[in-house]
C-alpha cells in the first residue's frame, strides 16, 4: 500500500442488546435430568457388560460412598461459609473467589447428579439376583447414589449462595 491509500475506518460495532452486564441464569433442571439419566443408564448397563467382558461385575466398597459423603460435607461447608459472607454480612467475593466457587458448584452439581444416577442405576441392577455379594453392591451403591445426590444438592446450594443481590428480581 501507499501512503496515498487509505484504510478505510472500522465500522462501529453495535452494543449488545439488553443489560449492560452478562448474567448468569442458575444451572438449568434439565441438564442435571440429562446427567442423572446418563448415569442412570451406564450404572445400570455396567453390570451385565463389565460381566460378559471380565466375567465379574465391579464390587462397591465402604470407601467410595464415605469419600462422596466426604464431598458433600465439603461443599456444604462451603456453601455455608459462602452464603453467611455473601448474604448475611454483606461482603464482596473477590472475582477471583467467587468464579472458582460458582465453577465448583457446577460442575459438582452436574458430576454428582451422574455419580447419582450412575450408582442408583448399579443397584437397581442387583435387586432381585441371587448371586454372590448382590445385596451388598446393591446397599452400597444405594448410598453412593444418595451421595451423590447430597452432592448436587450441596453444589446447587452454594451456587445459590455465590448470588449477589440487586438487579434483576429474576436472577436472585
Amino acid at each position: 500500500m501507499s501512503r496515498d491509500q487509505q484504510v478505510p475506518p472500522p465500522e462501529p460495532t453495535r452494543p449488545p442488546t439488553g443489560s449492560p452486564h452478562g448474567r448468569l441464569r442458575p444451572l438449568p433442571p434439565g441438564a442435571l435430568t440429562v446427567f442423572a439419566v446418563v448415569g442412570l443408564v451406564g450404572g445400570w448397563l455396567l453390570h451385565p457388560v463389565a460381566e460378559s467382558w471380565t466375567g465379574t461385575a465391579p464390587v462397591v466398597t465402604w470407601g467410595q460412598p464415605l469419600v462422596l459423603l466426604l464431598v458433600a460435607a465439603i461443599l456444604a461447608g462451603t456453601a455455608w461459609a459462602t452464603w453467611r459472607a455473601v448474604q448475611v454480612r454483606g461482603e464482596r467475593l473477590a472475582p477471583h473467589q467467587a468464579v472458582n466457587r460458582l465453577v465448583l458448584a457446577r460442575a459438582c452439581a452436574l458430576v454428582g447428579a451422574l455419580l447419582a444416577g450412575g450408582y442408583l442405576g448399579y443397584a437397581v441392577s442387583w435387586l432381585g439376583l441371587e448371586a454372590e455379594l448382590a445385596s451388598q453392591r446393591a446397599v452400597r451403591s444405594a448410598v453412593a447414589g444418595v451421595a451423590g445426590i447430597l452432592i448436587t444438592v450441596a453444589a446447587l446450594v452454594l451456587e445459590r449462595a455465590c448470588r449477589v443481590r440487586g438487579g434483576d428480581p429474576e436472577n436472585r
